[in-house]
């Protein structure tokens, strides 16, 4: 699997460099950051500008590139065990996911499941994340709505991100109880048989006429306030 880009490179050498197969630079680089590299101890590869684009698909690696171990997802059974999960339901946008997971991380969700997705991006993923996939507990489950069910029967209280919830504002919820908060698709939002489930439809409500916020910016501010 290859990832790339400066950030996501270096956060891998500093956090993850057991993940690390072969190094790709294509430019010079200043000797205290080469050294860093070479004590990994791995094979360094010098490919032409022309590789390098096939190995990013045409992306910006900006002369830094990683063939790294593949990922592995958490099992659905290390999910229940936390306390607060983030579900994405048929969410697509690889961009989105990343930033979701970021947020996720950096405000201390237990994990995250990706839903209705057969073959998620992981590379793009993983870039757009700025590496924080790799910190993160991440799995991947068919259907939004049988998760839904097992979780409530692990004593989850579900929460879902509607246009017609509640304004998160006003909402008052168990603060000791484990919660499971799910986030539809950019397009069509949650499934109508998933949000049947739910125990609160919760929304944010705008200060200036607006339709709605990114997913990704809705799921961070959602995150902050249920936590």
């Amino acid at each position: 699997m290859i990832v790339y880009g400066k950030q996501v490179v270096f956060h891998i050498l500093e956090k993850h460099p057991q993940l690390i197969k072969t190094i790709y630079l294509t430019k010079e680089i200043e000797p205290k950051l080469f050294q860093k590299f070479s004590k990994l101890d791995l094979k360094i590869v010098r490919p032409d500008p022309k590789k390098a684009q096939s190995l990013a698909r045409g992306g910006n690696h900006q002369g830094f590139l990683l063939e790294i171990e593949p990922y592995r997802y958490t099992p659905i059974s290390e999910v229940k065990k936390g306390d607060f999960v983030v579900v994405l339901d048929r969410l697509s946008d690889v961009g989105n996911i990343g930033a979701i997971i970021r947020s996720c991380y950096a405000l201390g969700v237990d994990s995250v499941v990706i839903c209705g997705v057969k073959n998620p991006v992981v590379e793009g993923i993983i870039r757009t994340s700025s590496g924080a996939m790799l910190d993160m507990d991440v799995a991947l489950y068919n259907s939004s709505v049988d998760l839904a069910n097992e979780l409530h029967q692990k004593e989850f209280l579900l929460v879902g991100a509607c246009m017609d919830g509640v304004d998160l504002k006003s909402v008052d919820l168990d603060k000791n109880r484990k919660k499971a908060l799910f986030l539809g698709s950019e397009s069509q939002g949650l499934l109508k048989k998933l949000e049947q489930k739910l125990d609160q439809k919760v929304t944010i409500k705008m200060q200036n006429s607006f339709d709605s916020l990114n997913v990704s910016v809705a799921a961070a501010i959602l995150i902050y306030e249920l936590k």
